[in-house]
């Protein structure tokens, strides 16, 4: 096999084959969390004790014994509020 013809060259070109380079970059993206402040307000109920008193006088009959007990009452309800 000594002969070999002289065949011309020929160039065959294939399609491209697509290699990627991903490179990534940041970027700032703003998320924005809302918040709803409520603001409750409550009556709750809370006791306040007030005591009225009244002093009445009593005009009795010459009994010194009643005489004497109604004016005992009396200073007993002055001294209580």
């Amino acid at each position: 096999m000594s002969y070999c013809p002289q065949c011309p060259t020929r160039t065959v070109v294939d399609p491209p084959v697509r290699a990627y380079e991903d490179i990534f970059h940041p970027q700032i993206v703003n998320v924005i969390h809302p918040i709803e402040i409520i603001r409750r307000h409550h009556c709750v109920p809370v006791p306040n004790h007030i005591v009225t008193y009244t002093v009445r006088d009593e005009t009795c009959g010459i009994s010194s014994r009643r005489s004497k007990k109604s004016g005992s009452t009396a200073r007993i309800s002055k001294k209580r509020k």
